[in-house]
């Protein structure tokens, strides 16, 4: 059996407990390892938090603008999750100028580690732009391990 579902959320604080919340029920409902139901948890916040404060663009001011998705995807023995903003997105990337790797924030600031944490949780992850309108899309997977003594609901 496969699990998918997407949210469309407002660019709110509070929109991500909310998305968080739901992909831990549903990882617990499904079976999977609290450890990797947590690491995933924690990606999917960092992605959420940066949606909500890098995810707008003023200049369109549209109601897309106000809003980001989330989406997830529980199939077999991987977890994928995609949460893409209407932002500027991530600056492009060129043959002659490559986009800069991600590289962790001092030890001191208060900003810049969500995509470090996202990279250090994950087993892949992919950070680019959205084609055509713009924004940025961050998707990422991890291989999902079962807990102790509970069949899993994906291989029913």
């Amino acid at each position: 059996m496969s699990i998918w579902w997407s949210l469309h959320l407002r660019r709110e604080a509070a929109s991500v407990p909310l998305a968080r919340r739901l992909l831990i029920g549903t990882m617990e409902t499904a079976g999977v390892d609290p450890d990797i139901s947590y690491d995933l948890s924690v990606a999917l916040s960092e992605a959420c938090a940066n949606a909500v404060e890098h995810g707008g663009d003023m200049a369109r001011g549209g109601p897309g603008s106000e809003a980001y998705r989330v989406t997830a995807y529980l199939d077999g023995e991987k977890c994928r999750i995609e949460v893409a903003d209407a932002g500027p997105g991530f600056p492009a990337s060129s043959a002659s100028r490559p986009r800069p790797p991600i590289r962790p924030a001092h030890s001191d600031a208060e900003n810049g580690r969500g995509l470090c944490l996202i990279q250090e949780l994950a087993d892949h992850v992919h950070i680019g732009n959205k084609p055509g309108r713009g924004g940025a899309v961050v998707s990422f997977d991890k291989v999902l391990k079962w807990r102790e003594g509970a069949a899993p609901m994906m291989a029913v």
